[in-house]
């Protein structure tokens, strides 16, 4: 069992949904928690209350390599260490391949999959020096292509296929790598989702309140690390939908289809 106490825990996009609710159950363990987000005023005031001599907080846009490496150099000298990073900053899009604008897939690329290994870059040696753990918030859009969600699936199947490598390459090494898909969940990610020319499409097409909430999530997450598990599938509809995949590629083409065809205002419907 790998404790998270007095560990130096590092989390991306956490002024709302799953990574706030990491941050919290991270210090809930008796971690030192280190927080990025592109808005620093709203970060801050997403930890009032918190234990806040065992928080830090940064500004930084993922997608730009120097914010990156100047938050793990910030965490590396206000204490000198980095135990685990887990990369959760993400944004989505919902909008068919054709009538997108290339700008919009390159900018989930930069966010979500750049942004990960620039964190990782930078925050590697230190974490290979204390034997800890990288994580990557992933998604059953890793395992299986989502339609209307051509770069949201690019994205999680080039994360998963970067941690899958470096996790080989530091089999020996003590350092433990691994990634959680979680299914829905309650979050602002649908609400700043990119349409198809960039803007943000501001409503969500599902029930937030019938969703995992990020608490849960966050739980589920923390549980894994500390038990340092390979990968997460946090839902049975998202277990089933690997297994369609990968035993009945065909059937799974046809199921996912209709399952986000019936979405409401779904992208496929135009």
């Amino acid at each position: 069992m790998y404790s998270l106490r007095d560990k130096v825990v590092v989390i991306t996009g956490a002024s709302s949904g799953i990574g706030k609710a990491l941050a919290e159950a991270a210090l809930s363990r008796n971690a030192k928690v280190a927080v990025c987000a592109r808005n620093i005023e709203k970060l801050k005031d997403a930890f009032k209350g918190s234990a806040e001599q065992n928080v830090i907080f940064f500004e930084a846009d993922v997608s730009k390599e120097s914010d990156c490496k100047g938050f793990a150099e910030y965490v590396l000298k206000h204490w000198g260490r980095i135990d685990v990073l887990i990369n959760n900053a993400g944004i989505s899009m919902r909008a068919l391949f054709q009538d997108t604008e290339l700008s919009v897939i390159k900018e989930l690329m930069d966010v979500n999959f750049w942004g990960m290994v620039y964190c990782t870059k930078y925050a590697l040696p230190s974490i290979l020096s204390n034997s800890g753990v990288i994580v990557g918030v992933s998604s059953i859009a890793g395992y299986r292509g989502l339609p209307a969600r051509t770069g949201y699936s690019a994205s999680k199947h080039a994360m998963q296929g970067f941690l899958e490598s470096l996790r080989t390459e530091l089999l020996y090494s003590g350092t433990h790598v691994m990634w959680v898909s979680p299914g829905f969940t309650a979050s602002n990610i649908r609400k700043v989702a990119r349409s198809s020319d960039g803007s943000l499409q501001a409503e969500t097409p599902l029930d937030e309140k019938k969703l995992m909430s990020p608490e849960e999530c966050a739980r589920i997450i923390i549980d894994a690390v500390e038990k340092r598990k390979r990968t997460v599938i946090m839902t049975r509809q998202g277990k089933l939908a690997v297994y369609l995949n990968k035993l009945f590629p065909g059937l799974a083409d046809k199921l996912v289809y209709k399952h986000f065809y019936n979405e409401p205002d779904s992208p496929l419907k135009r």
